[in-house]
């Protein structure tokens, strides 16, 4: 991915360092192994694509637009302790690319399970996790500070 403006590159690099601090910190809490039992590692010798970021003013439509087709986008809204659509289970095809949008009315951080992926949800802000769906499994998509499962998504 090239992107070519001053304001997209920063967004990118303070999106790419939003992830590292996430992955670095991890999790904080046991997984249950029934919830996240992912399929033997991937033997892709390329990275899954993965991004992690909240939008910010500066960003430009050309540093949007050069972001690949995603296969399915999943948009959650978070309003005093209800989530909608109400938590339930969502299903995907392995290797196709997810994008999660999620907006909460309180400052929180979004998490993926078994990819351990997250993404920061500042009050009122939408909050963005896209990646590869390489791993089979049922997985968890929680919030970390509410506590909140949003949904568990099921990769096939």
């Amino acid at each position: 991915m090239s992107v070519r403006t001053p304001a997209g590159r920063t967004t990118a690099a303070l999106a790419a360092t939003a992830l590292t601090a996430l992955l670095l910190v991890g999790c904080g809490q046991d997984d249950d192994p029934s919830v996240a039992t992912p399929s033997a590692a991937s033997t892709s010798a390329a990275p899954p694509s993965v991004t992690a970021s909240t939008p910010t003013a500066g960003a430009t439509p050309s540093a949007a637009a050069s972001t690949p087709a995603v296969d399915r986008e999943i948009t959650v809204t978070i309003a005093k302790r209800r989530v909608d659509p109400p938590t339930g289970r969502i299903t995907v095809g392995k290797g196709e690319l997810i994008r999660i949008t999620v907006t909460s009315d309180v400052s929180d951080e979004l998490h993926v399970h078994g990819y351990d992926l997250g993404a920061r949800l500042p009050a009122g802000t939408p909050g963005l996790v896209e990646f590869r769906a390489d791993k089979t499994g049922l997985f968890e998509v929680e919030t970390h500070e509410t506590e909140l499962v949003l949904f568990q998504l099921v990769v096939r």
